[in-house]
C-alpha cells in the first residue's frame, strides 16, 4: 500500500508541474532588452516602466526611452538631445542602443542616425522622416533641442 501511495504522489506532482508550465517565471522580453542595454552601454541607467515604455537615462541625452512591442511596432527607441545640433556622443549613444535593440551593426546605425540628423535644415525643414535598413527614423528639432525616434513596424 505504501508503494501505491508513493507512485500516486509522483503522478500528482508531475501533473501539477505540467499544468503550471514547468518552468520558472521569466522577465518580459522588453525588460531583458533594457538590462542588455544597461550592461553593454557605459553610463546607461534603467528607470521606471510605464505604459509600455521603459525610461532610460544617460549623460549624453536629456530623455531616452525604450518602447516595447505593441500592435503596430516591434520596438521603438526615442532619444532627445539638449542642443539643436546633437553632439557626436549623443549620436554614438543612439547608434549603440539601436544596434542592440534592432540587432544591426553599429556602423549601419551610426550612418542612419547621422543621415537623419543631418537632413534637418532649410530645405527639408525641422521634421524629417526617413527609412534606413527597414527601420523608420524620424528626426525633429526645436529652437533648443533635437530628437530622434527609431522604430520598426510589425509587418516587416
Amino acid at each position: 500500500m505504501t508503494k501505491q501511495l508513493f507512485t500516486h504522489r509522483i503522478w500528482v506532482t508531475l501533473v501539477l508541474l505540467i499544468v503550471s508550465g514547468g518552468s520558472p517565471a521569466r522577465a518580459d522580453r522588453c525588460d531583458d532588452l533594457a538590462a542588455q542595454l544597461k550592461n553593454q552601454i557605459d553610463g546607461l541607467a534603467v528607470g521606471k516602466t510605464a505604459a509600455n515604455l521603459i525610461y532610460l537615462s544617460h549623460p549624453s541625452a536629456t530623455e531616452l526611452t525604450l518602447g516595447c512591442a505593441s500592435r503596430n511596432l516591434t520596438n521603438q527607441l526615442f532619444a532627445k538631445a539638449d542642443s539643436r545640433k546633437p553632439k557626436p556622443a549623443f549620436i554614438d549613444l543612439v547608434a549603440s542602443a539601436a544596434a542592440i535593440i534592432f540587432t544591426l551593426p553599429k556602423d549601419d546605425m551610426m550612418s542612419g542616425a547621422t543621415r537623419c540628423i543631418r537632413r534637418m535644415g532649410i530645405f527639408r525643414g525641422d521634421d524629417v522622416s526617413t527609412r534606413y535598413r527597414r527601420l523608420d527614423m524620424r528626426c525633429a528639432r526645436t529652437r533648443t533641442e533635437a530628437s530622434i525616434t527609431i522604430s520598426r513596424s510589425t509587418d516587416e
